[in-house]
């Protein structure tokens, strides 16, 4: 196998995880980020199982699976601190139609054919990126915007390592 390097994060420093101000609808942004079916939270459990069903077939794919998961895990903890910073109980759910709803596994598309789990994931990556933007573009807390704008530095990180593994892997 030809040893390749991947960046898992931007090399740029994080900014500061602070707020102006206590802001509701900032807040339920955050907690989407954090525990809606599109969430960080999600990544994290599915790059955790995709981790191991790669695991002993597809060692390169494991282990990118694991360190992304690693930075995502991150972006939750920001998203939760976030969250909570500006009024919010930062636990696993999201702020739907007005009624709070918690995450569960259920939101995940499982499979367990190396092709499907790694288009999912380029998928998600990009549907997150997308999802950022709008964000950034309603959101008046420059912190939070320079927030999301970092966050997007390392999604776009995952874009090319799942982009370089589906043109490996996926034929």
């Amino acid at each position: 196998m030809e040893e390749t390097k991947y960046i898992y994060a931007d090399k740029s420093e994080y900014p500061e995880v602070c707020v102006q101000e206590k802001n509701r609808q900032y807040a339920a942004a955050m907690l989407g980020n954090v525990g809606a079916c599109d969430s960080e939270m999600s990544a994290v459990s599915l790059y955790f199982y995709n981790g191991v069903i790669a695991e002993g077939k597809f060692e390169e794919i494991s282990e990118c699976f694991h360190k992304i998961s690693i930075v995502e895990m991150h972006h939750l903890h920001t998203f939760a601190t976030l969250a909570n910073l500006l009024g919010a109980d930062p636990r696993m759910w999201s702020v739907e139609r007005g009624r709070y709803r918690y995450w569960s596994g259920a939101c995940n598309q499982y499979s367990r054919n190396i092709g499907d789990i790694l288009q999912n994931a380029l998928r998600g990556e990009q549907q997150t990126i997308a999802k950022y933007r709008r964000q950034k573009e309603w959101i008046q807390d420059c912190h939070i915007r320079k927030i999301l704008e970092r966050i997007i530095l390392d999604e776009q990180c995952h874009v090319k390592i799942f982009k370089q593994l589906c043109d490996r892997y996926v034929h």
